[in-house]
Formats: C-alpha cells, structure tokens, sequence
C-alpha cells in the first residue's frame, strides 16, 4: 500500500496528467473521432477504465480527453496514493484551508481572444446523446465571487451551446452558484463568472462538494490549495473582476445576463435518465483564453467519471460526522451500483455489549449528513464493504427482515430520482451486524494466512492423469 504523498503535490492538470501517463492509465485512440456522438459513444463503451485521448477530432484543432477520473486506479494514479490516502487527502483539506495566491502571468493566457469569439468553431464541443438539445460543454467548473459575501465558490454546471459567443447554463436550486445569481439579479446586475476547462485537480474535487460539506462562508479556491498542501495560483480575469486558477487549459469569461432566460435540455444525467428541458440563464462570453496546444476535457454525463468525481469528498465528509457522532465506526464505502451517492455500506466494530444499537444510530446519522442517501448498510469489521459479494455475504446470512430492516418515510433525497414524489421518498436502512456476544456464532470458516509469490503461477498445459486426457 502506498503512503500518502507528501504534500504540497502538484494537481495541476498536466502535472497530474503526466503521473496518470506514466501509471498506464491514459490511452491515445488510434484514428480520427468525431465530436458529434462517436467520442461520446466510445468514452461510454470503455468507460470506468483507463482516461482516453482522442488526439484528431474532426473539423477540430485541439484534442479531447475523456474518462479522465473515472474509475479508483485513475485517481489514485492522478494523486499517486492509494485510496484510503486519496480519501484522507480530501478530509484533511476541509479542515486546512490555504488560500490562492494571485500570479501576473498564467499558461492560460498564453492566447487570449476578446473579439470574433467564436467558440463552436474552436472547442470540439461534444454531442453526448441523441435525447440531448445540443452540444454541452459538460467539465466546465464555474468560478464566482459571490456579489454579497465576496466568497469565491468553484461548482460543476452543464453549458448548452447556443452561438458563438453565448451558452446556457443550467443552475440547480440550493447550491451556491443560484443564490450568487439571485443576488446579482436582484440588483438588476450581470454575474461575473469565468469557466475552467481543463483546470488544477485539486478544483475540480472541490468544486464536486455540495450542502453542508461545504458552507457558502467557505472559500473553495482555499480548500482546493488545502489539497493541494500550497496556494493554487490563480490570474485576474482580462475582462471581469474576479481571478481563477492559473494553469487552466481553457477559460471562457464572461456575465451571466439577469433578465434573460431560454429554454434548456434535455441533457443525460448522472441518473441515467434524460433531465427535463426547462428555463435557464444566458452566459455571455467576453474572453476566450487558453494555453498553447491546449486538451478539451469532456465528461458524459451517464458517465462513472461524473459519479466518481464526489466519491471521495462524500465519502470523507460522511466518515468525518459518523466518526465524531458514533465511536463504533470503522469505515464507509459509498457503492458504485447506488452511483456513489445513493447507497452506502458502514462497517463497524463493536467491543461491549453496551455498543448495541449504536449501528443503527450510524445508520441514521448517515441520512441526516447526506441527504441524497436511500439504503444504508451496517456490517461487521470481518465483512470486505469494498466487495459486493462480502456485503451481499452479510444480508444473507446475518440480516433478518423482520427485524433488521427499518423504513424513513417521506424523506428528502435528489430530485432526480424519478421513482421519488418530487425528491421525497422513504429511505431504507439495514442492520446486517451481529450482537456482540453471538460473533463466535456467526464466525466464518477460519483459513490459515499463507504467504504466496503470485508471479510463480504461470500459464501452461497441466500433467492431465491418463483417464482425463482421453476424455
């Protein structure tokens, strides 16, 4: 198991592009792709595997990216640490805050565009789905100072492409992003924002945290210098009042117009499903700036790299409050079938018989930290919450519905859950822990440790006995 790297690290993109490189974990596809659904289609086809470079687009100059982060081995390969330390990397930055530092000269305006902008005909925008209206900038990571508090907040939002100079953006209610809108709005006033394509890894996880793991007072810019263990260089905009991180491979600044709406969508979501067409804000470029030979990074949208992106944020933040309000937690694993999201599994360890209960409690816990859980598992420290066989081990045998299965109803979790009324549903919550003192019971068939040379094992006919050579 590696240990966690010293920091600070290097999270710029290329920086961490390059660990990925020399780790295995990008692929450069061999021919000429198409943005209009074929690198989508492909990035679907292998997606939870190794990120892909498409180096010739057609009709495109610059290359595009995908599945960047889109499993555990591409992440651990983009930090070089192991999941565990990956995981603490994200809990650690919460807690540590250190704040940008601004930079007169940035790659990202190596090249800078401020007439004739004309973004259809320079970013190989993608088109992801056939359900989808347009092509959708999908990794863009909106940079805002909030025009109240003065806070700089870094979040994921899908920009519909409508013109040259002009997308729509789709602002969901409650996060942070909307109310700095609804401030500038009410104000009669343009939102100054910028758009980072292609940015420092550090942002791009902070920028997945949402509700209480990150409060409107936080400044994300600080927390992603957190992770990153130094100050994430940021640049003043050439054309709005407000910086942004320094070694962006593509930045668009531009206003979000206050009084002007059109229709956006449908687009694929995380969910699986296509999101409804509904109203959404004009983003007005003003500049257009980029690196040289600058890498489009795209995201589908039914994609693991979307639901990868807020794993391990989610997952520090729930450790974080089950740690501190239930001493019998060991570890938690959000589920990739429950899209890192929806489902997870707490695996405790209990010493005295008056520990009893305290697994259900996590299990509460666990809904109240993270409203978008629905089904929570408790198990024993012997179960592998990492493999779904072991979980699935500890429903059979140890889970008795009558008893360990326990109903929230009418509960709040993710709007976009259709089978929910508008975002309400009843979550679930499972007790598949044994009593304390009925474990040498439920203990498993012991096997003694061996140490083995995996590498001694090789391919080759075996010495069949006579009677089944001849069939």
């Amino acid at each position: 198991m590696k240990s966690v790297p010293k920091r600070p690290i290097d999270t710029g993109f290329r920086a961490s592009l390059r660990r990925m490189q020399a780790a295995g974990r990008v692929l450069a596809y061999p021919a000429v792709a198409d943005a209009e659904f074929e690198i989508a289609g492909i990035m679907k086809k292998l997606d939870g595997g190794p990120a892909l470079l498409f180096p010739q687009v057609t009709g495109y100059a610059m290359p595009v990216i995908g599945n960047l982060i889109a499993c555990r081995e591409n992440c651990e390969a983009a930090f070089d640490t192991d999941y565990i330390g990956l995981r603490d990397m994200m809990a650690g930055a919460f807690g540590n805050p250190v704040p940008p530092i601004e930079v007169s000269e940035a790659p990202v305006h190596e090249n800078v565009h401020l007439e004739g902008i004309d973004i259809t005909r320079a970013l190989p925008v993608l088109r992801h789905t056939d359900g989808d209206n347009g092509r959708f900038i999908t990794a863009g990571i909106v940079i805002v100072q909030d025009p109240e508090t003065g806070v700089y907040n870094a979040s994921y939002h899908r920009l519909q492409v409508l013109g040259p100079d002009r997308t729509a953006i789709k602002l969901d209610f409650g996060r942070h992003l909307r109310l700095a809108y609804e401030r500038a709005q009410r104000s009669g006033k343009p939102l100054p924002i910028t758009v980072c394509i292609g940015t420092d890894l550090a942002v791009h996880y902070t920028a997945a945290t949402m509700g209480a793991q990150m409060p409107e007072a936080d400044d994300e810019l600080a927390i992603a210098g957190g992770l990153r263990g130094e100050p994430i260089p940021v640049v003043r905009a050439r054309t709005q009042p407000l910086v942004y991180p320094a070694h962006t491979e593509i930045a668009l600044e531009g206003v979000l117009l206050p009084n002007e709406t059109v229709r956006e969508g449908p687009f694929g979501e995380f969910v699986g499903y296509l999101s409804p067409e509904g109203d959404a804000p004009i983003f007005q470029i003003t500049a257009f700036c980029h690196r040289n030979d600058p890498i489009y990074h795209a995201v589908n949208g039914v994609g693991r790299e979307t639901i990868m992106l807020r794993k391990y944020v989610m997952e520090a933040s729930l450790m974080k409050a089950l740690k501190a309000a239930v001493p019998i937690v060991h570890d938690v694993e959000m589920t990739a079938g429950g899209l890192h999201r929806f489902h997870a599994v707490i695996q405790v360890k209990k010493t005295s018989p008056q520990q009893e209960g305290f697994q259900r409690n996590a299990i509460l816990a666990a809904f109240a930290t993270l409203k978008d859980l629905d089904l929570v598992i408790a198990v024993d420290e012997d179960i592998d919450i990492r493999d779904p066989n072991d979980v699935e081990y500890a429903l059979a045998m140890r889970m008795e519905a009558s008893r360990d299965l326990f109903i929230v109803p009418g509960a709040r979790t993710h709007e976009y859950v259709r089978v929910s009324d508008n975002g309400i549903r009843a979550k679930v919550g499972i007790d598949a822990t044994v009593p304390l003192e009925e474990k040498a019971r439920f203990a498993r068939a012991p096997f003694r440790t061996v140490d083995i040379d995996l590498a001694a094992f090789v391919p080759q006919a075996l010495a069949m006995p006579s009677w089944l050579a001849r069939g």
